[in-house]
């Protein structure tokens, strides 16, 4: 019984404890989008592909949005948000009509090399959840999601956000436990 009190007061001292003043360093935002923990790779789709096909590719590969290029370039990107604004509630034919006239064209965009802050200003200002990143030849090389700058600034912060206390008539959604 000793060492379960033991572990108590240790977790209510833990409480107790005053946390440090945390302030987010501003180098962090200077640092290269290329070291964010992003996915591999890209899903793409060629220009003239269907909406049926496009939303069949993303759902396949669970993501929000997809490129959209042509000879290796991009022209475009499809995302949920398309879906939603542009042809829920219009009586489509998913097989028939294509991306191309529902895509945003020439979308912003942005290198592996930019600083973090650039990206996001970007989606700030933008109202952007995802920016493609491009090399020089405009070849996409990747992308870039809000959730992984918001996974980036958690890394910073890991006590604070991993240790919140659960509050009273909130229920989580994850089963507590290991």
């Amino acid at each position: 019984m000793a060492a379960e009190e033991t572990i108590y007061d240790e977790d209510l001292r833990y409480e107790d404890e005053p946390t440090p003043h945390k302030i987010l360093d501003t180098r962090v935002f200077k640092e290269p989008i290329k070291i964010l923990h992003r996915r591999a790779g890209h899903v793409a789709i060629p220009v003239g592909t269907t909406i049926g096909e496009a939303v069949r590719v993303m759902k396949e590969h669970r993501i929000g949005c997809i490129m959209v290029e042509d000879q290796g370039k991009l022209v475009g990107i499809f995302t949920e948000r398309d879906i939603l604004t542009k042809l829920v509630g219009t009586g489509y034919d998913p097989t028939k009509v294509t991306v191309d006239g529902v895509m945003t064209r020439d979308p912003e965009t942005l290198s592996p090399d930019d600083p973090i802050a650039f990206a996001m200003q970007l989606m700030s200002v933008g109202g952007f959840r995802h920016v493609p990143l491009v090399d020089a030849d405009r070849r996409t090389v990747g992308i870039l999601s809000v959730k992984d700058i918001v996974d980036y600034l958690v890394e910073h912060f890991p006590r604070d956000v991993f240790n919140i206390p659960p509050e009273p008539g909130r229920h989580s959604r994850v089963p507590e436990g290991g």
